[in-house]
C-alpha cells in the first residue's frame, strides 16, 4: 500500500474514498518525514477485502474462483494477492471460508460464511473454529415457492402489453446505453425497468442472472433507513430524540457530553457534526474499513468521535453516521435475536425478497452501511415499495410521511447542490432541468443503484461492478430511460395490490 521512490519522497495511498457516486484511490505525494504508521492498518485492510469480497464470492454469489478474481476483485488492481491459480491466500470450501495475507503480505485475515447472514470477517490471529459462535440467522423457507409465484411477490413473469405511449426500442436503446459504456471499467452486470409495477425491461450480462446476488455496498444504507422508518412510525424511536448513545471515551457526566445533542435526524443527514474520518480519507486506515475488513467492532468505531461542529450545520459522507443510526435501531430489542431476524420479518419477507442477507459483523451488528447481498429483482421490490408509497399487497409497511423525509434535502446538504435527504441521494439542482425532478436512488460503490421516479411510474435497477475511475452516472441513465416512459397523467396503475 505503499510505494517509495528514492529516499527524499515517498507516495502514501491513503485511503480508498467513496461518496456516495464514486469510489477512487486518492494519492499524495508529501516529504518523508517518518514512517506510515497506518501502514499495518492499510496491509490488514487490503487482505481483508480481498477476504470478504472472495469469500461472499464464492458462498453468497455462488461464483467462481476464477469469475471473484476477474470481476469482484478487478478494482483492486495490483493490490489482488495472486491469482485464480493461487497466491498468499487460502480457500476452504467445506468450511465455507477464505484467509488471505500473512508473513510478509500483512496480517492474515479470514472471512467465513454465516446461513442467512453472508460472510462475517474475523481479526487477525483468531482461529476459524471460534466462528461457530459468530451470528447466523436460520429462517424457514416460504410456504409457497417464489419460482411458482407471478411478480412481484414470486419470480414469474407474465406477458402482458406495455402501457400506450412506452416504447419498446426505447427501453433497448436506454438498455444498450447502460451495457455498453465508453470505457472498460463501468461494468453494468443487470439492469431492470419497471412501469407501473411491471417488468418492462430486464437484462444480465454473461455470469449473471436473477438469481445472482452481489453487493450492494452503500444502496445498504437506504435500506437502514427504511427498516429504522418503521420504527419511527411504529413511535420506538425519535426522528428528533437525541440518540442515547453510550459515547467513547466514557465520561463520569454523561449529561456535558455535547454529543447528547445528536438525534437521529442528524446522523440520517449526515451531519452529526462528529468528526470525520471516512470522509477524510481514512477509511482505509483508521475508520469503517477496520469494521468491515478486519474484524472490528462497527458500533465502538462509530461511537469514539468527538464533537468538532454543531450538528445539522455541516455535511460529510459518513458510514459511522448510519451505522450509529442502526445502533440505535439495534437498542430498541431488548432480544438480540429479534433484532437479527427484524429485516427479514419486517421488509425482506413481505416484498418477497427471498434473495437477500444482510450482513453482521462478529459481534452480532448489522453492517447496513454497506453489507448487504441481494439480486436485482430484490431491489426492484424494494424500489417499488417506495414508488407504492410505502403501500405493499394492501399493507402500509412505511409510512408516506417517512417516505416525504427521505426525500426531503438534509438542510447541510445545500451547499453540494440538495442532493441529499435521510440515506437517499437526489436530484441535484443542476440536473433538475434534465431528468424529472421529483427522482430520487440510492447509491452504492462500484455502481449500485435503485432509482425511483415517481412522475413517471419508473423503477430503475442497475447492478454493477464497476471499478478505476468508474463514474457511471445514474441520472443520465434515467435520462435515457425517460425518453421512452411518457410522463404519468393520470393516477398511477400499480399492480402489486
Amino acid at each position: 500500500m505503499r510505494d517509495i521512490k528514492g529516499i527524499e519522497t515517498m507516495k502514501i495511498r491513503i485511503g480508498w474514498r467513496w461518496m456516495g457516486v464514486g469510489f477512487a484511490l486518492l494519492c499524495m505525494t508529501v516529504k518523508a518525514e517518518g514512517p506510515d504508521y497506518f501502514e499495518a492498518n492499510r496491509l490488514m485492510i487490503r487482505n481483508g477485502v480481498q477476504a470478504v469480497l472472495t469469500c461472499n464470492g464464492l458462498f453468497t454469489s455462488h461464483r467462481t474462483l476464477a469469475q471473484v478474481f476477474e470481476q469482484e476483485l478487478a478494482y483492486l488492481g495490483d493490490r489482488v494477492l495472486g491469482t485464480a491459480e493461487g497466491g498468499a491466500f487460502q480457500v476452504d470450501m467445506e468450511r465455507r471460508s477464505v484467509r488471505v495475507g500473512g508473513g510478509s503480505y500483512g496480517a492474515a485475515i479470514g472471512a467465513v460464511f454465516r446461513e442467512g447472514i453472508g460472510c462475517v470477517v474475523m481479526p487477525p490471529g483468531i482461529s476459524f473454529d471460534v466462528a461457530e459462535s459468530f451470528p447466523k440467522l436460520l429462517t424457514k423457507p416460504p410456504a409457497v415457492d417464489p419460482a411458482t409465484l407471478p411478480w412481484p411477490m414470486g419470480d414469474v413473469l407474465t406477458e402482458f402489453e406495455l402501457a400506450p405511449g412506452v416504447s419498446a426500442l426505447g427501453l433497448q436503446a436506454a438498455s444498450d446505453w447502460a451495457f455498453d459504456r465508453p470505457t472498460k471499467e463501468q461494468v453494468t452486470i443487470s439492469l431492470i425497468i419497471l412501469h407501473r409495477g411491471k417488468i418492462v425491461h430486464e437484462r444480465y450480462a454473461p455470469g449473471f442472472d436473477w438469481r445472482t446476488r452481489t453487493r450492494t455496498w452503500s444502496t445498504a444504507k437506504s435500506i437502514a433507513a427504511t427498516l429504522i422508518g418503521m420504527q419511527v412510525d411504529a413511535g420506538a424511536l425519535g426522528l428528533d430524540a437525541p440518540l442515547e448513545i453510550d459515547w467513547l471515551p466514557s465520561i463520569e457526566d454523561r449529561a456535558s457530553d455535547p454529543r447528547a445533542s445528536i438525534t437521529l435526524r442528524h446522523v440520517l443527514n449526515m451531519s452529526s457534526g462528529l468528526y470525520p474520518v471516512d470522509s477524510f480519507n481514512m477509511e482505509y486506515a483508521t475508520g469503517s474499513g477496520l469494521a468491515y475488513w478486519a474484524g472490528a467492532s462497527s458500533v465502538d468505531g462509530a461511537r469514539n468521535r468527538g464533537l468538532i461542529r454543531e450538528p445539522g450545520q455541516h455535511w460529510d459522507y459518513e458510514n459511522y453516521d448510519t451505522l450509529l443510526a442502526v445502533l440505535a435501531l439495534k437498542q430498541r430489542f431488548d432480544d438480540p435475536s429479534a433484532y437479527l431476524a427484524f429485516p427479514s420479518e419486517a421488509l425482506f419477507e413481505p416484498l418477497g425478497m427471498h434473495h437477500t442477507l444482510a450482513s453482521t459483523d462478529r459481534f452480532g451488528d448489522f453492517i447496513f452501511s454497506s453489507q448487504v447481498y441481494t439480486n436485482a429483482r430484490d431491489l426492484a421490490r424494494f424500489g417499488l415499495l417506495y414508488l407504492q408509497n410505502g403501500r405493499w399487497q394492501g399493507q402500509q409497511l412505511i409510512s408516506e410521511q417517512w417516505i416525504d423525509f427521505v426525500r426531503t434535502p438534509a438542510p447541510a446538504s445545500a451547499v453540494r447542490g440538495h442532493d441529499y435527504g435521510g440515506q437517499w441521494w437526489l436530484v441535484p439542482d443542476d440536473r433538475k432541468s434534465e431528468v424529472p425532478s421529483d427522482a430520487y436512488s440510492t447509491a452504492g460503490n462500484r455502481g449500485q443503484y435503485v432509482i425511483i421516479a415517481p412522475s413517471h411510474d419508473l423503477v430503475i435497477v442497475r447492478r454493477g461492478l464497476d471499478f478505476g475511475k468508474q463514474g457511471f452516472d445514474r441520472w443520465a441513465l434515467l435520462r435515457e430511460v425517460v425518453k421512452a416512459v411518457p410522463q404519468r397523467t393520470v393516477a398511477p396503475q400499480i399492480t402489486s395490490d
